[in-house]
């Protein structure tokens, strides 16, 4: 059981869903909801947007009873915005604010946001603490080991973010430099979970693509939960397998086509309903490669679901898709991990 604050508890070993920016919106975080995640957040949120009232930035404020635990994510680098955007975000009723302090994504950084507070700490004490002072919710964070290989500071910055309030802690395994490069160094995570001054829980997070691995880091760096994000892009059973494996220690079988089919319709249609029907199936095309990923000629079925523009047309081909392939068995391999380099997946 882990405890965030004096009312979010999750059972067991938590996994969480990383907020990664155009994926993990509402349609999204339901299939993840439905195959296990313990705590989810919704895409990152400009502090400087909701105080302008921007409807993109207020759109992304919209969760779920069904969804929570629930956090929402908000990013700055001015102290008054993200004192603002937090009370803005306490009117909504989330389960807690979380702070982006890991995106290394260039437009975000060169506005002092993101990964770009990694470079001044100090301010990102204070930014923090104008955050845990503005609400009345639990206040986490997610960040990363530090700016470059000469700056790994996350030790000491683990300390300093707890003794402002912070109420948990996700760090990603890279560096803002790495940008989603190499391979993720859990180590220091593992040192800051075994700190004796760190109290608060620790989650760790970076290229866990399978339930082996999971257990593994599990086991090896005694954290207190794993944070998953491009894995599930397209995946969202990995929650799920990594629950069974993590209680049994036997893999489940990859999910049937019939499963992989009947979650790309679920995923339309509350793209659609949440979105409106122009944008939600405009949206929804980015994901059909991800779902339908290992299926041998795929390209014209692909091809067909990119291009038309009624529901009822896209659920008609889904099913087609189905009875083509229906009997194809898919193979238990490694997850390939997307990269959106472009997009902010901290």
């Amino acid at each position: 059981m882990v405890k965030i604050g004096e009312n979010i508890v999750l059972q067991g070993f938590p996994l969480l869903l990383a907020p990664m920016e155009d994926v993990s919106d509402p349609p999204f975080r339901a299939l993840c909801k439905d195959n296990g995640a313990d705590l989810m957040y919704t895409e990152f949120i400009s502090s400087e947007g909701l105080i302008r009232d921007a409807i993109k930035s207020r759109k992304k404020l919209d969760i779920f009873d069904y969804e929570r635990p629930i956090g929402i994510q908000i990013f700055g680098g001015d102290e008054d915005a993200m004192s603002l955007s937090a009370k803005i975000v306490d009117t909504v009723n989330p389960d807690l604010v979380d702070i982006n302090f890991g995106c290394p994504v260039k437009k975000v950084v060169t506005k002092g946001a993101g990964a770009g507070v990694l470079k001044d700490i100090d301010l990102m004490i204070r930014l923090t603490e104008a955050v845990v002072k503005s609400t009345k919710l639990p206040v986490t964070v997610k960040t990363r080991l530090g700016w470059d290989d000469n700056s790994k500071n996350i030790e000491e910055v683990a300390e300093r973010l707890q003794d402002v309030g912070i109420k948990a802690l996700a760090i990603h395994g890279r560096t803002r430099c790495q940008m989603y490069k190499g391979e993720a160094s859990w180590e220091l995570i593992g040192k800051v979970k075994n700190n004796p001054k760190i109290t608060i829980p620790i989650f760790g997070n970076g290229d866990i693509e399978s339930p082996a691995k999971a257990k593994l880091y599990k086991e090896k760096y005694g954290v207190d939960g794993i944070m998953i994000g491009r894995a599930a892009i397209g995946y969202p059973w990995i929650f799920r397998e990594i629950k069974h494996y993590l209680t049994t220690g036997k893999e489940l079988p990859p999910p049937t086509l019939l499963e992989r089919v009947d979650v790309c319709k679920k995923h339309l249609l509350k793209s659609v309903e949440w979105k409106g029907n122009k944008v939600g199936v405009f949206e929804m095309r980015r994901h059909y490669t991800n779902y339908l990923r290992g299926l041998p000629n795929i390209k014209e079925f692909r091809s067909k679901l990119v291009t038309l523009i009624e529901v009822a047309e896209i659920i008609a081909t889904l099913d087609e898709l189905y009875n083509y392939y229906k009997g194809f068995e898919f193979a238990q391999a490694p997850i390939e991990l997307i990269n959106y380099h472009e997009k902010c997946s901290v």
